[in-house]
């Protein structure tokens, strides 16, 4: 099961981040793919952990490095489901979704819904 946006902290992923390579590389592949300092955006106090457009990459990031970490441990689900956000995270589990797709489309997708809400209140 993959959590949706609400369920960010800064520190998220750390542990994994620290003791598995392919964790690591996921959030070093996410920094590569949207030009944003992923494990700083996850690992050390800041605002934007909460704008949505962070949010949401910080959190796919941290799901997928997870994952990642979980599957070098020979642990494999029989399905995958996802809460709202989660949904792409589970996508990319399940292997619908390569992780640079899944990189690319979610922060271009928050920064539209950001750019949407504005222009609701004009």
């Amino acid at each position: 099961m993959f959590p949706g946006q609400g369920a960010q902290y800064i520190g998220m992923g750390k542990d994994f981040y620290d003791a598995c390579e392919e964790s690591k590389a996921v959030y070093e592949l996410a920094s590569k793919v949207t030009g944003l300092d992923i494990a700083k955006l996850c690992f050390e106090e800041n605002e934007e952990i909460n704008i949505t457009e962070y949010t949401q990459i910080a959190m796919l990031t941290t799901e997928a490095a997870i994952y990642a970490a979980l599957k070098k441990a020979g642990k494999e689900p029989a399905a995958c489901a996802g809460l709202s956000l989660g949904e792409y995270g589970a996508l990319a589990a399940a292997g619908v979704m390569e992780l640079p797709d899944l990189f690319r489309k979610r922060p271009k997708k928050a920064k539209k819904n950001v750019v949407e809400e504005g222009k609701a209140d004009e």
